[in-house]
């Protein structure tokens, strides 16, 4: 690919990543990300031979942005207990769904991903890695293997992010932030704290 090409592929997901952030996974179609890039609607699949291997190169520029907020979160949080960091990363795993709701909802649709190829699993798993390395160190000891519990936690997390995000989760509990719902997580999974 020559420097053009991959000029213009990039631009192609520039193009969905602004998209995606103003107007949701819906906006993304071929056509208008053609469109808003000012090309042929046939243009893409010269760069991406499918829909979802375009929507899989936007994706992938999520996990890597969400992946360097983690790590600015466990970076400030070095020297901390692993709870402490445990908390930290989930903060920052929440604050990413609210700022980038359009980007957080097509990193976890893999009914429109291929996880497998372009380095999603590569970019997504090692922060699971580290969720789950935290939880073990974190838990007292426990029956339920770290993954399982981390896995549990995260769909927790998830669901946080997405509730709150719908405004759901402010109705049923009154209440103005994330944070007692965090909290509330965090001990679920991990027991009360200094346990």
């Amino acid at each position: 690919m020559n420097e053009q090409d991959t000029g213009l592929r990039a631009r192609l997901v520039d193009v969905g990543v602004e998209l995606v952030a103003a107007r949701g996974v819906q906006a993304l179609s071929l056509r208008e990300i053609a469109r808003e890039a000012g090309v042929s609607h046939g243009a893409p699949r010269r760069y991406f031979p499918t829909h979802v291997s375009l929507l899989s190169a936007i994706a992938r520029r999520g996990f890597e942005e969400l992946a360097a907020e983690a790590a600015r979160a466990l970076t400030d949080g070095a020297g901390q207990d692993a709870r402490t960091r445990l908390k930290a990363l989930s903060r920052a795993y929440l604050g990413f769904a609210a700022a980038h709701r359009g980007m957080f909802e097509l990193m976890f649709r893999h009914d429109l991903l291929e996880s497998g190829r372009l380095g999603l699993r590569e970019t997504s798993l090692p922060l699971f890695e580290t969720l789950a390395g935290l939880v073990a160190e974190a838990r007292p000891a426990s029956g339920t293997e770290a993954r399982v519990a981390a896995g549990a936690l995260w769909a927790n997390l998830h669901g946080i992010a997405q509730l709150w995000g719908w405004g759901s989760l402010r109705l049923a509990t009154g209440a103005e932030d994330v944070e007692a719902l965090l909290d509330a997580a965090l001990e679920a999974h991990l027991g009360p704290e200094g346990a």
